[in-house]
């Protein structure tokens, strides 16, 4: 199954998934959500034994494409029903689903492409790939699981850290924070990904459905909350001047100047 910014193939159990926007390093947008969350779930029933979740061109993802939106359009956006129906219930099924999710991470993965990664099983990177929660850069908090799968995973001062600062990180020191379980140069990046959805492939599919849910069970309620707190908040977020300041700047190729009107404010 293709269309021209999502690509689904499904050969031998393998079905491999991949941001097809490569001219803006693979930013999403709705469409390509949507998309996303039907191959997911259709992989519980299509004969998928394992997904391998990857971008085309120099990236993997990096975030979600605002650049297309007018000041208008950022004014009548509901953020809230976006991530409610768009976003939040793909990551729920990626994590829900009984199928392995393999991440092949090069170039960037940032914003919400950050947490698409997170959101899989486990995720193998270049040594050229770049992670970063950059949502704060544009006056945003993060969203897609950023506030729940990071402080899992490293710890609550360094989810701080990562979120607030919008730091990049390189593959190294995301694996060494634990986030990434390999790393290898990116002519390696594809046989290690094949070799390791070779191994899932033959492993029993009820057993590793039983692992993926029994550790999963107790975070279920704890990731549907956080991502339901980020769809309430990151509206009032997306329609602060901050945020306009914000993808203002970041169209025109400089640093944003947060905070302006409460700088006059107190002048």
């Amino acid at each position: 199954m293709m269309n021209e910014k999502l690509i689904v193939t499904l050969e031998n159990g393998v079905k491999r998934i991949t941001f097809n926007q490569p001219e803006k390093r693979n930013s999403v947008d709705a469409e390509m959500t949507e998309k996303l969350f039907d191959a997911m779930r259709e992989a519980a029933n299509d004969g998928t034994r394992v997904i391998i979740l990857t971008g085309a061109g120099s990236s993997f993802c990096a975030g979600a494409d605002l650049a297309a939106r007018t000041a208008g359009e950022i004014a009548e956006h509901d953020v809230t029903s976006y991530l409610r129906d768009v976003v939040n219930p793909t990551i729920l099924v990626m994590r829900s689903l009984g199928v392995p999710i393999i991440a092949r991470v090069h170039g960037h993965a940032v914003g919400i492409g950050a947490n698409f990664a997170l959101a899989a099983d486990m995720i193998v990177a270049s040594e050229d790939a770049l992670f970063g929660q950059v949502f704060v850069k544009i006056g945003l908090m993060p969203d897609g699981g950023g506030t729940f799968f990071l402080p899992h995973l490293v710890g609550y001062q360094k989810a701080f850290e990562l979120t607030s600062l919008g730091d990049i990180i390189d593959a190294r020191e995301a694996e060494k924070l634990g986030f990434v379980n390999k790393v290898v140069p990116f002519g390696e990046l594809d046989a290690e990904v094949e070799k390791l959805a070779a191994r899932f492939i033959g492993l029993p599919r009820i057993v590793l459905e039983k692992i993926k849910g029994g550790l999963n069970q107790n975070l279920h309620a704890a990731l549907a909350e956080a991502l339901e707190f980020e769809a309430v908040n990151q509206d009032e977020c997306f329609h602060s001047e901050d945020f306009i300041e914000g993808i203002t700047a970041f169209m025109q190729k400089r640093k944003a100047v947060f905070n302006q009107n409460s700088k006059n404010a107190s002048a």
